[in-house]
């Protein structure tokens, strides 16, 4: 007998609908999964046979043929094995189902528990654009299922659970469609407004119990400013200096100092969350990511790829940080696929049997040494051979060094100013003049930061003086900036301009920008700061 059932898969970030056709006839037995299942998928036999043996079923000693359609559409995963198994036991007539268009979508252990998968949500989203309104999910991501309006989800903990819930014959009152909470806690029901420290679920969950304050950052008082005009306008910023001169510190008060997102960008970034399965999804995640990969993580794992074409660091970061520590020992292939990201917003990943074009929108902060040692800049004399500090910059190519709009240098303090210097800011002061200034640039025309306007919009939104553009001009062709380095100058001093609540920038701005601009060109000028 043959029974088909509805499941979904996942395509980079994107959720496939599936159609799942298991024919159950006579003959020898026999399991065969077709249709261009991966590894994993395949692997499926064994995990449906033990669930259905395990939950009371029996598993008919007949010859079983799964065919997932499209059959040109490559799958993988364990998302379509409750789909399979109910398919199974639909066509060996152990039960019969009531009357509903029902999509199936969970992993089965050999207990026949129903596990939760990856990319639940826009599993979910692609199945309600198909006219889908009812879907049996695992029990445990109900919260995940609750964010896709226009579609009920149920709960099944285990293989029996969804037989109970298809057999019953759905009564003819009105559907409850999922809800979604944009406005509410994070973790699911509430109705209160999201606190900006504590969106997306309990501070410890989110890290931020471990986050360390600004105030801690003593000294570097440009260092600190740079930070504050690169989160306020989303700009890219390089830290250079020697070891133990606070440039991780000052890094990892990030999460601090961003604003929630919006209701769009929170949306994006729970469904890179809810595929990348690092954690569950309770809702809505409104804390912008921070990543911050390790030096010696490979090139699929910084831009994303594999058999699933899974998100790699630049897309998990996308409407966050992506903080780059020791920037120099990244593998030289891995920062030049930064190049696109940075200017426009995604990486295409091209591999044998599929393209994706994923989201990276992301804000780069990074931070180097002057050198290999680290002693240049410092009174310590340096141990590199010679030129090996113009060598260990030059790591870091011409058009990557382009595309960082502030050069910052951390110069190593004396212990008079860690110890009795004067108290500094804290992360809600400065996070406070960040968020009226990002306030300030969603609502011009363009409705961006302004690390993302360029051309015409950017003139327009700078409001040049002819004072502030002859200074604007003088200050290029002293620089020798390309037409890129013009444009984020430009950018620099309008988000200088925009903290200092200033209508148009003007000349000061411009010489701001300009001083964090130049060391792109000759980075050891960054220490002379």
């Amino acid at each position: 007998m043959l029974a088909t059932l509805l499941s979904a898969t996942l395509v980079g970030l994107d959720g496939r609908r599936i159609r799942v056709e298991v024919d159950v006839a006579p003959g020898l037995p026999g399991f065969t999964i077709v249709g261009l299942a991966d590894a994993a998928l395949r692997e499926a036999r064994e995990r449906v046979r033990g669930a259905i043996r395990n939950a009371g079923f029996k598993h008919p000693a007949r010859r079983i043929t799964v065919n997932l359609a499209p059959a040109d559409l490559p799958k993988g995963g364990s998302s379509v094995d409750l789909a399979i198994a109910v398919g199974i036991l639909l066509g060996s007539e152990q039960f019969s189902a009531g009357a509903g268009r029902t999509a199936l979508i969970g992993e089965l252990s050999l207990g026949s528990e129903v596990r939760p998968v990856p990319g639940l949500l826009p599993m979910l989203g692609a199945l309600a654009a198909h006219g889908v309104r009812r879907a049996l999910v695992p029990a445990a991501s109900l919260d995940e299922a609750a964010l896709v309006p226009g579609i009920q989800a149920v709960g099944c903990a285990t293989l029996g659970d969804a037989v109970a819930v298809l057999r019953r014959r759905r009564g003819p009152g009105p559907m409850v469609p999922a809800r979604v909470e944009l406005d509410g806690d994070a973790g699911g029901g509430g109705s209160e407004a999201a606190d900006p420290a504590t969106d997306d679920g309990d501070a410890v969950a989110d890290g931020l119990d471990a986050v360390p304050d600004l105030a801690e950052v003593r000294g570097q008082r440009e260092a600190r400013r740079a930070l504050e005009v690169a989160l306020a306008g989303g700009h890219a910023l390089l830290l250079l200096g020697p070891p133990g001169s606070g440039k991780t510190l000052l890094a990892r008060t990030i999460p601090r100092l961003l604003p929630p997102l919006g209701d769009a960008e929170a949306l994006a970034a729970t469904i890179v969350a809810s595929v990348s399965a690092e954690r569950p999804v309770r809702g809505l995640v409104r804390r912008p990511p921070f990543r911050a990969p390790h030096h010696t993580a490979s090139y699929a794992a910084i831009v994303g790829g594999g058999p699933g074409l899974m998100p790699g660091e630049v897309t998990r970061a996308d409407h966050g940080v992506l903080f780059l520590d020791e920037l120099p020992e990244f593998a030289r292939d891995v920062l030049e696929a930064l190049r696109q990201p940075l200017e426009e917003g995604r990486i295409a990943i091209a591999r044998a049997a599929r393209t994706a074009v994923l989201p990276a929108r992301f804000q780069l902060v990074a931070a180097m040494n002057p050198c290999r040692c680290g002693n240049t800049g410092t009174p310590q004399p340096c141990e590199c051979p010679p030129n090996g500090p113009e060598r260990y910059v030059g790591r870091i190519s011409g058009p990557l060094r382009d595309r960082i709009d502030l050069w910052v240098g951390m110069p190593r303090l004396p212990a008079t100013a860690l110890i009795s210097g004067p108290e500094p800011e804290t992360s809600a002061t400065v996070a406070a003049r960040i968020a009226a200034a990002r306030r300030l640039q969603l609502e011009r025309p363009q409705q961006a930061l302004n690390g993302r306007v360029a051309g015409r919009a950017l003139r327009a939104a700078c409001r040049l003086s002819p004072e502030a553009r002859r200074r604007a001009i003088a200050l290029a062709e002293m620089e020798r900036l390309s037409g890129r380095g013009t444009d984020r100058l430009l950018r620099v001093a309008r988000t200088i301009a925009d903290l200092a609540d200033a209508d148009a920038v003007e000349a000061p701005h411009l010489e701001e920008a300009a001083r964090w601009r130049a060391p792109a060109a000759r980075p050891h000028l960054a220490l002379a700061v």
